[in-house]
Order: C-alpha cells, then structure tokens, then sequence
C-alpha cells in the first residue's frame, strides 16, 4: 500500500524516512486553530486525526500518516510563535521549566476506513536563559519560530534543554516512530 506522510516538516520526514519505507509527504489541508475548552491531549489528538483524513479523497488506497504536536505549561497551550518577539516571549515563559510536549500520531488506512491513534508524551525542562540566550538562538535558529513555543530540539536548540523524559526520542520531533512501527505492523506493513 502506499503510505503517505500528512506533512511537509523536514524532521517528521527524516524520522518516517528512517524505516526505509517509500512514502510521499504532502501538505494536510487542516485548521490547527484549538476549540474553545479542548485540552492540549484533545487538540493534539483531534489535528492529527484531521490532517491525515483530509488526504484521504486524494489518496483513496493509502496508509496516510497524521501528526500533531501541543505544548502545554500551567495547563495552558502553547502554540507556534510565528514572530520573533512572540518566540522571544514564549522562551522566557518556559526557560528553566518543565513542559509537557503531546506528540499525537494517527494512521488513517484510506481504503478500509481504519483508524489508529496514540500520543507519545515528552517532559521538556528547559535550562535557565537569559533574554540574550534567547534572542541569539531564535536569530541563529528561525525555523524554531514554527516549533510549539520555539522549543526546537534539533539543531542548536540542544542547548536549550537540560532534561528530556519520554519513553520515545522521535516523538519530541514530532512522530512517536515506536508506535508507528507498531501501526504499521497491524497494516501488514512489515519494517524488517
């Protein structure tokens, strides 16, 4: 079956390229607005679920794989930034705090309707920085203005953490890939 990756992240790509699978990454047609009450485990679930589905029309005999990813601090989410000075703000809320990353993961088989679903959790604690800090990761590291609260594990922003607990490294980066093998398997998708 063809197996379609609902994102055009270039680090939800590397980790689904790491199966040695064939898939083909398209963008998903989804507002990933939060609904009024909806915690960050809901919204996280809710967007992965609705970005995988909306390629389904398009990819009638497909595995299609759905991504999400919320942040959530002193039970508030913690979206995209866009803008610097929001990343800079964003950053200073979370520096030297523990934040809970919800990495919700959904498997869509296009053709038989079938839904599969987990959310990999991930405690980010961030070291103690300095508004400086700040302001020359997110100058050296602009696409972090795209990550939930500019918290870009990758790259440089390997300096911004001092501790990560999660029972699988990818779903920091945006894909619970343990899970997804096991998705894959009940597909019939075999890795090894």
């Amino acid at each position: 079956m063809q197996i379609v990756l609902a994102s055009t992240s270039p680090y939800r790509r590397e980790i689904i390229a790491r199966l040695g699978l064939p898939f083909e990454a398209v963008a998903p047609h989804c507002d990933e607005t939060p609904l009024p009450g909806e915690t960050a485990l809901m919204t996280a679930t809710r967007l992965a679920r609705a970005k995988a589905e909306s390629l389904a029309g398009r990819f009638p005999a497909a595995l299609i794989i759905g991504s999400d990813q919320v942040a959530l601090l002193d039970g508030q989410q913690i979206g995209k930034p866009l803008e610097f000075e929001r990343g800079v703000e964003m950053l200073a809320w979370m520096s030297g705090r523990t934040v809970l990353f919800h990495s919700a993961l959904a498997l869509v088989n296009s053709a038989t309707g079938r839904v599969q679903e987990t959310v990999g959790l991930t405690r980010v604690t961030l070291r103690e920085l300095s508004e400086t800090q700040i302001r020359h990761y997110l100058t050296r590291e602009p696409d972090a203005l795209h990550c939930a609260g500019a918290a870009k594990s990758e790259g440089l922003g390997g300096a911004l953490i001092a501790r990560i607990e999660s029972d699988d490294p990818n779903s920091l980066i945006g894909v619970p890939l343990f899970e997804l093998v096991t998705m894959l398997g009940n597909e019939s998708v075999e890795i090894l």
